[in-house]
Formats: C-alpha cells, sequence, structure tokens
C-alpha cells in the first residue's frame, strides 16, 4: 500500500481533547509530543499526514467525518491485534488495545467489551467505544510490538498489506454507514402492499399471508400453522407423507395440494419479518439504510453488519433502492471471484489461464475439460472448493484433478492440515482457528504459496476460540478457508483501492457484499467509477497475488434502481 506523507500516531484525550506525535521508521517519535484541545482540528490541520496511527476507527473516525474530516490512511490497532493474533494461532484471545498493553507487560489481560446490535437508522460506529482512552505513549509501546511481530512472520510483507487493508476497510466501513444505502420508503410500502396486501390492526399477519394460511389448512382438511415448521410436518404425516423438513427443495418434491400455497407463505413470511413495515419504521431514517458494517465480522474476513439483515436484501425489495435525483448507482459483481482466486494462489498454470480472459470462466473451463458441460465443469470446480466428494461430485473432481492437478492438491492440502488440526492461512496470512488439542507448533506444512484458507463462521459453524471435534467437518472448513479467505482478504484491497481511486469526486461508497459493491453518484460521475471499479479489481490483484495471468473482472450496470442491476 502506499505510504505517501508523513505518519502520525493520535490519542483521545479528556473531553474533546488529543495527544499526538510524528513517527519515524519503526514507529518511533520523530518529534515532540503535541496536545491539542480539539481532536477533529488536529487532524484537519495536518493534511501532510500520510497515515494515522490510532487505537480504533471506530473510537476516532465517526468524530472526523461528522466535522467533514477524511483521512486518506490509517492502521487501526485494534483490527491489526485481531490479525496478529489469529497469525499467531491465538484467535479468540482480547483483542482490545488494552488487553495487547497488558499481554506486553504480563498483567492481567481485560476482556473486550460486548459489541451490541446497531441502532435502527442509527450513524452508529462500528464497535462501542472504550470509556477510557488509551494513552498516547501506551498506543505507541502497542504499535512497536505490533511492527515487531509482523517482523516475524513468515511472510512479513503479506502479513502488513493484509492489516493496511484491514484498517482501510475500517474507514471504507465508516464512510459507508455515514453515507446510508439511499432508500425510498414510499417505494417500499407500495411493494409491501403490492405483494402482503393490507395490514391489520394489532400486528397481526398482513392480509395476502392470511389467505394463503386458509389455503394451507384447506389442502391438509384441518387449521395448520404454516409458520410452524412441526405443525407443518405434523399435518403431511397425517397426510401419509414423511417429511424431513419444510425446506424448498423438499417441500417441491412432494406432490399434495397444500405445498404451492406452503412455498408461497414462506416466500412473503420472510419478506414480511426480515423486510416489512416494521424493520422499515426501524432501519430507515432521511431516506437511508445504515446497518453497520463489521469488516472482518466473520474469521473468514468477510463482513457482516451489525443488524438490519443488509447482506440478505430480497430483489424485490431492492426496488426500494432508488439513487437520489440526478444520481446513479453503480453496481458491480466480481466475475466467478474464488474460482479466479484459486487459480491465483494455487498457480496452478491450466487454471491461471483458464482465468486469464475475462469471459465466463466456467465455459472456458468446461471447454477444457467437460466436452463443453458448463454445468459439470461449474459443479466440479465448486466442489474442490467446497468439499462435494460423493456422487457426481466425486467424478467431476477426479476430471478437474487430471487437468488442474496444483490446483486440487492446494485445497487437497488445506483439507488434509484442516483434518489433521493444523493451523492454515489466506495467502496475505489471515489464519483459521485452532483445533481442540492442537499444539502451538502445529501449522500447515505447506510453504506459504501453497497454504490454505474458509467460510463463514454462520456457514460452517466456525468461530474464534471454538474447535470441530469432526475431522472431516474441519478438514471441509479449511479446505473453503484458503479460498474465500483470500478472496476476502482480495476484496479488502479491491475497496482500498476504489476508495483511492474515487478520491476528490462526489461518488461515495454505499454497499458491499462479499462480491459485490455499489456506488452511489452523480450521473456525469458514472462512466469514471465504472472504469475505476474495473481497474481497482485488477490492481488488487496484482498487490494480493502478484503478476499472474489471472484476471478480475466485473460486471457493471448503472442504473436508477438497484433491482434494475440483475
Amino acid at each position: 500500500m502506499d505510504e505517501r506523507g508523513s505518519r502520525w500516531a493520535l490519542a483521545a484525550a479528556e473531553g474533546d481533547g488529543a495527544r499526538l506525535v510524528p513517527l519515524g521508521p519503526g514507529g518511533v517519535p520523530a518529534g515532540p509530543v503535541v496536545t491539542e484541545p480539539d481532536l477533529v482540528e488536529a487532524v484537519r490541520s495536518r493534511p501532510e499526514a500520510g497515515r494515522w496511527v490510532w487505537r480504533s476507527t471506530a473510537e476516532i473516525y465517526p468524530r472526523l467525518l461528522a466535522a467533514g474530516v477524511r483521512v486518506a490512511r490509517c492502521y487501526d490497532i485494534e483490527s491489526t491485534e485481531q490479525l496478529l493474533l489469529g497469525h499467531e494461532g491465538r484467535l479468540g484471545e482480547p483483542r482490545s488495545a488494552a488487553a495487547a498493553l497488558a499481554r506486553l507487560h504480563g498483567r492481567p489481560v481485560p476482556a473486550d467489551p460486548p459489541q451490541r446490535a446497531a441502532e435502527p437508522g442509527a450513524q452508529s460506529s462500528l464497535f462501542d467505544p472504550q470509556p477510557v482512552p488509551l494513552p498516547l505513549e501506551s498506543l505507541l509501546e502497542v504499535y512497536g510490538e505490533q511492527l515487531r511481530r509482523h517482523e516475524a512472520a513468515e511472510h512479513p510483507g503479506r502479513l502488513r498489506l493484509l492489516t493496511a487493508a484491514e484498517s482501510a476497510g475500517m474507514l471504507v466501513a465508516a464512510e459507508m454507514n455515514l453515507a446510508g444505502l439511499p432508500w425510498r420508503a414510499d417505494v417500499h410500502r407500495e411493494v409491501l402492499a403490492e405483494l402482503l396486501g393490507e395490514r391489520y390492526a394489532g400486528g397481526g399477519e398482513p392480509r395476502r399471508l392470511a389467505e394463503l394460511a386458509d389455503e394451507v389448512s384447506a389442502a391438509f382438511g384441518r387449521r395448520v400453522r404454516p409458520d410452524l415448521p412441526a405443525d407443518v410436518l405434523k399435518a403431511f404425516a397425517r397426510a401419509g407423507i414423511r417429511v424431513k423438513s419444510t425446506r424448498r427443495w423438499e417441500l417441491e418434491e412432494i406432490d399434495h395440494p397444500a405445498v404451492e400455497p406452503l412455498l408461497r407463505y414462506k416466500t412473503l413470511y420472510r419478506i414480511w419479518v426480515a423486510h416489512g413495515w416494521s424493520w422499515l419504521q426501524d432501519w430507515v431514517r432521511e431516506g437511508r439504510f445504515r446497518p453497520g458494517y463489521l469488516p472482518g465480522g466473520t474469521v473468514s474476513g468477510r463482513w457482516t453488519t451489525r443488524g438490519g439483515g443488509a447482506l440478505q436484501i430480497p430483489k424485490v425489495i431492492r426496488r426500494a433502492v432508488v439513487a437520489d435525483e440526478g444520481w446513479r448507482l453503480v453496481v458491480a459483481d466480481a466475475d466467478q471471484m474464488e474460482p479466479r482466486v484459486l487459480a491465483a494462489i494455487s498457480r496452478d498454470p491450466g487454471l491461471m489461464e483458464v482465468a486469464g480472459h475475462e469471459g465466463d470462466l466456467y465455459t472456458a473451463l468446461s471447454d477444457r475439460a467437460f466436452s463443453g458441460d458448463r454445468e459439470h465443469a461449474k459443479l466440479a470446480l465448486l466442489g474442490a472448493v467446497y468439499g462435494q466428494t460423493s456422487g457426481d461430485g466425486l467424478k467431476n473432481l477426479a476430471a478437474l484433478r487430471r487437468r488442474f492437478p496444483a490446483a486440487v492438491g492446494y485445497v487437497d492440502g488445506a483439507a488434509k492440515a484442516g483434518e489433521e488440526g493444523r493451523l492454515v492461512r489466506t495467502w496475505l496470512g489471515r489464519t483459521s482457528p485452532r483445533a481442540a488439542g492442537a499444539g502451538e507448533d502445529d501449522e500447515a506444512g505447506l510453504p506459504q504459496e501453497t497454504s490454505p484458507g474458509e467460510a463463514p463462521a454462520a456457514e460452517t459453524g466456525f468461530t474464534p476460540g471454538y474447535a470441530s471435534t469432526d475431522a472431516r467437518a474441519r478438514g471441509r472448513f479449511t479446505r473453503n478457508f484458503v479460498v474465500q479467505g483470500s478472496a476476502a482478504d482480495w476484496a479488502l484491497l479491491m475497496l482500498a483501492a476504489l476508495r483511492q481511486a474515487t478520491w476528490g469526486m462526489r461518488a461515495e461508497l454505499v454497499f458491499f457484499q462479499h462480491d459485490e459493491v455499489m456506488v452511489h453518484c452523480p450521473a456525469e460521475e458514472a462512466e469514471a467509477v465504472v472504469k475505476a471499479i474495473r481497474e481497482a479489481g485488477e490492481t488488487a490483484g496484482e498487490l494480493a497475488f502478484g503478476r499472474t495471468p489471472v484476471r478480475f473482472p466485473f460486471t457493471t450496470a448503472v442504473v436508477e434502481c438497484y433491482a434494475d442491476a440483475k
């Protein structure tokens, strides 16, 4: 990452003040400590600062943004501490600056303060700030020790890049929370009325759900509550049909008149509960939705939010996401991001060649190894990443292994390391949780160029501090971690590059999830934003993985309404 300008350390002081000092190599003070009565003015008056070193972006940056002050770069002590702890096999230990300071001096380590859910509609910070600011001298101690811990890593340069990207992500998240996702409450209400019908007094189910519930009951010949899975399963059993769950794919296999209204009920019920009138009232304020983004919210590095379900907005509800008058939404999806990442981290020559084009990767793959059968090619590659090793998945994987042995060997090695309880890492060094009973020296024995990564905690059941007793389950987790985690690292670098490319524009990043980013901008800036997104993807690829044939293209759409983007 670029290091233009000087580096300053800053600590919040009592009241609105701050203490700060310029830094030289190694994090050593390069001048006298300055005490300022106003933290915001302390930063505003030093535009020459290339990077600010502070305890927590959540502590400092919302105050700056509220006053109209943006910073180009920062070093977030607490997000860095979490990455370093993970790299050392200690993920789950307290990651606050106070905890890091206590460990440094051999004192009892305080627990991290609990994170609370975001306040609906509020411009809340990423984490609740600690009540007592960390003194500047203590901050410098922790910072200096963190720099030394970077150098002790197998690949210090990669780990430094990762922590810089994570800090940049904290800036992006704070700015996205301030900007908010444009949201038309009137359009949202129209959509709900169209889908659900009138609302009944007392907060009961709206008219269309009540009608569908009656249709389900009529089909069974008795009163059935379609919102209660146990009630539905019992009703099917009485009809002589054994069903293990009420999942859509299982219900679709059943020939019974209750299935069709039941599936429609389930779809509308989810919308009513997750994005209905109560959600709208709670989460949308002054035409904006602010869920409170959490960079690195999962152990794989994928983002989460503090509330509001921002990462699961149904397409029909996206009709309410409308650009301001004269503005546009630039919506960009990274094309087959995880397979392209696998090509880059495995260094498989054949797969890198396939991923070196901007067309559909699965079509190119099918032409190489699956006789033009795109669906089999896609299932094979995703099966290699996610661990599908039975039925057709096993046959497809065998074909993939013959043509792309380095790529399949890479994820196989990650799975084996996980099964044996060893640590695995993403390309830049984000590290998986330690397995139960693993020793301090148990790390994947692969060189970092072929080391492993994960899936989000919500998908795998793995969270910091948790270790599975099922070796195969952990193997599937680490198989995916190497790809998904490295993809999350790439996405961080892409966001940082996009933020720099749009600096000085009126454009604002307003939404991000895994492989999709959205920018809200004046119509006249849309073409420049599209170009900036595409260039940011390629810049991130080269920064993260070096010069490879692999391309990281986006499918972009310039629209007034989010629902029109797909």
